[in-house]
């Protein structure tokens, strides 16, 4: 197609070669849905990758869409086994199964019962024959899990997963070459893979991640290692408009329970018969051995030096009262100060950290100065393990170096960045609040249970960190999207939000930007309705609303949820009427299976309804007859938060607010009209929407505003022909 040439030759650019030193090529294209802009850019990366002997990563947002453009792949190599050398799936560790936690697991499952043995027989043969050994997305089948949940830790309503079974990698624990599985392991076969491979598929964490840590620490030592984690010289960032969110987890900095106590088992490894992992003195095995004393003296005193992190039992012990060591003492304190200034509720607690608690400022000295105390002989552990790359360059072979380049980074990791950030927020709770942060004090609650305490300080605007680390440090970079413009009632076609939320507008040189409009016809594609007469507050009209939406379409239905909790409730009212009429319900939160294979059944079942919240609102592709109704429950409004608040503060007031409720109108409707031939009813059960935000719809489109009786009505009408012989309860 025209516009898709069109668009493929002005993204090319980023893959150019730069004219200028330390000024890469960036660029912003924002491409309407059709347009073909996947393939847009896949193939300028592809050719650049084979002239160049590079790689091209591109980089997306969710586990689902790295799933979907690893598809799309297939139409620039269609032949499979070329595929698979050309194209690789990189993810975080934690997602990949361990062979050396397999076996460890499997050794107790095997002696505990019959029916343990049965799972670890059924999980040892999907591992054999798995593509890559991706247990959260990939071909491990999660519903298995649910067939043995009376085998989970802990027993009682506990649902049984990877991660609880202590079957995939953790922060860290890796002992890479000193493993017996090393040669067979799914995370090394990636990292090899991709050293050769001509596309690599990641996602923006990873890749924002990797990027923070290079640009703090450096290069890695060794070739093998620079190679495992970095040399990103041209990137594609699709569904460009997360970038924002990406850039604020990545660089954000947490003093909490959780990321404490994670420290301590990293630093020593288990300290319960119930709990797994592997110490430093485990991870340096053999390469610690005779004629390194300094280095044994040095992990024995930080293996004292981290009794002041939490420990097991600490979420307990702090929440009755009864801390052990200073940070357990200090997160008691910043407890009682949350509680005393917040009322309880289902959602997260937070107040702000200033004016402290009597007794809070003390222990922050105290717990600061141990933390300091802790950081010193790490740093001189990771001294002395690089310095060794060198003097024993003769002795050392490729395995060996590898490994002890990866331990010394991931000690100057958790040294120079975690703690020395931790650090730095405990002495910045006696000063005001800094410029550029915001900081506040938490409580983090799941259905009315505790279940993490701490500190938390977050950039206001975190592409200013991702400007300096990723994109000035990249030779080519394309930022695209559907909806990287805001597109406001008096300025529609405004580029400065869009260059805000990307970090271009941090940037010391200047951006390309094209935009291409959407090839559809929305006026005759599509209807968008506003239902003014369902009481959103009660859950019991808003699930009816659903049902009869949902019949009246006769399936093909996508319901999209604010909330977890709204969607857990309506579940349970829609599954048996729906069921009824013959029409399957699928619903992320509530099945257990990933997003990305409920959307594949959703998909695949045409008449079938999918319920979801974000990860289904973004990104999802599901062109046809499969779907052609989408329900929104309520205006996605975000939450009125300190962080929020702070941002609303610094970028316009209520503008900030607004801009963010369109673009997730934008991603919604988005989902509906995938080709030419899609037709398709969008409905919001709020009459809350007011006229400033329905410019995140197409322009040719009417917002019609009517009673669900009408809405429902209003659906068949339009559908037509596709409803044909479909059952409905109107």
């Amino acid at each position: 197609r025209l516009e898709q040439q069109e668009y493929a030759a002005q993204v090319s650019q980023s893959f150019a070669p730069m004219n200028v030193p330390k000024e890469g090529r960036i660029i912003i294209s924002e491409a309407g849905t059709g347009l073909g802009k996947t393939l847009g850019y896949l193939a300028p990366a592809s050719v650049w990758a084979e002239k160049n002997s590079g790689t091209a990563w591109i980089s997306t947002y969710t586990k689902n869409l790295q799933r979907q453009l690893e598809q799309e792949t297939a139409r620039l190599f269609p032949d499979p086994e070329m595929r698979k050398h050309k194209v690789v799936i990189r993810k975080g560790r934690e997602n990949y199964v361990c062979l050396l936690n397999l076996q460890d697991r499997f050794g107790r499952l095997n002696t505990s019962n019959p029916k343990g043995a049965l799972l670890a027989a059924l999980i040892s043969r999907w591992a054999r024959y798995s593509k890559d050994g991706d247990m959260v997305g990939g071909d491990f089948p999660a519903w298995l899990m649910t067939l043995f949940n009376d085998l989970a830790p802990g027993g009682g309503d506990k649902q049984l997963s990877p991660q609880s079974l202590g079957l995939t990698d953790r922060r860290g624990e890796c002992i890479y070459s000193a493993c017996p599985h090393y040669r067979k392991c799914f995370v090394e076969k990636a990292g090899r893979a991709s050293r050769k491979a001509d596309i690599v598929i990641a996602n923006h964490a990873l890749v924002m991640v990797q990027a923070a840590l290079d640009s703090a620490l450096g290069a890695p030592e060794t070739e093998e290692e620079q190679n495992a984690s970095g040399g990103i010289r041209r990137l594609v960032f699709d569904e460009g408009h997360h970038l924002f969110d990406a850039a604020d987890s990545a660089f954000a900095g947490h003093l909490t329970g959780l990321e404490a106590s994670e420290l301590r088992r990293w630093l020593k490894g288990p300290e319960t018969r119930s709990r797994r992992g592997r110490s430093l003195r485990d991870r340096l095995g053999d390469l610690a051995e005779e004629g390194h004393e300094r280095e044994r003296e040095l992990v024995r005193e930080i293996s004292s030096q981290a009794n002041v992190l939490p420990g097991p039992g600490w979420q307990k012990r702090v929440a009755e009262g009864n801390p052990e060591g200073m940070t357990e003492t200090f997160l008691a304190c910043v407890r009682t100060q949350v509680q005393a200034r917040t009322n309880e509720g289902m959602y997260n607690l937070e107040t702000d950290c200033r004016p402290p608690v009597p007794d809070l400022l003390e222990l922050a000295r105290e717990l600061q100065q141990a933390l300091v105390g802790l950081v010193q002989p790490m740093k001189a552990l990771a001294a002395a393990l690089i310095a060794r790359l060198a003097d024993e360059a003769s002795e050392l072979d490729t395995s060996e170096r590898a490994r002890i380049d990866s331990i010394a980074r991931g000690l100057r990791r958790r040294a120079e960045l975690t703690l020395t950030a931790w650090i730095g927020m405990l002495d910045q709770l006696e000063l005001e609040q800094a410029d550029g942060f915001v900081d506040w004090f938490a409580i983090e609650t799941a259905w009315g249970r505790e279940i993490d305490v701490g500190m938390h300080s977050h950039w206001v605007d975190p592409t200013v960190p991702f400007s300096q680390a990723v994109l000035e440090q990249t030779d080519g970079v394309l930022i695209t999207s559907a909806t990287l413009k805001d597109r406001p009632p008096d300025m529609p076609d405004d580029w400065r939000n869009a260059e805000m939320r990307t970090g271009a507008a941090h940037l010391p040189f200047s951006v390309s930007r094209y935009a291409y409009d959407s090839p559809f016809d929305y006026a005759s594609q599509a209807r968008i309705i506003v239902v003014n007469d369902v009481n959103r507050e009660s859950i019991d009209q808003v699930a009816s609303a659903y049902r009869e939406l949902f019949l009246a379409a006769g399936g093909g239905a996508l319901g999209l949820f604010t909330a977890i909790f709204r969607l857990r409730e309506t579940y349970k009212r829609l599954a048996a009427p729906l069921a009824s009429e013959g029409i399957s319900l699928f619903a992320q939160h509530v099945d257990p299976v990933d997003t990305g294979t409920l959307v594949d059944l959703f998909r695949a079942e045409q008449d079938s309804c999918l319920l979801g919240t974000d990860a289904v609102r973004d990104g999802v592709d599901v062109p046809g007859q499969a779907l052609r109704l989408i329900v929104l429950d309520r205006v996605p409004w975000p939450q009125p938060n300190i962080l929020h608040r702070a941002r609303q503060k610094a970028f316009g007031g209520s503008g900030w607010t607004d801009m963010l409720v369109r673009l997730k109108l934008r991603q919604a409707f988005g989902r509906l009209i995938r080709n030419r031939n899609d037709k398709g009813v969008f409905v919001v059960l709020d009459s809350r929407l007011a006229t400033r935000f329905t410019t995140a719809f197409p322009g040719a489109l009417e917002i019609q505003r009517m009673g669900l009786v009408e809405a429902i009505d209003a659906t068949q009408e339009f559908l037509g022909e596709s409803l044909a012989g479909k059952g409905s309860s109107n």
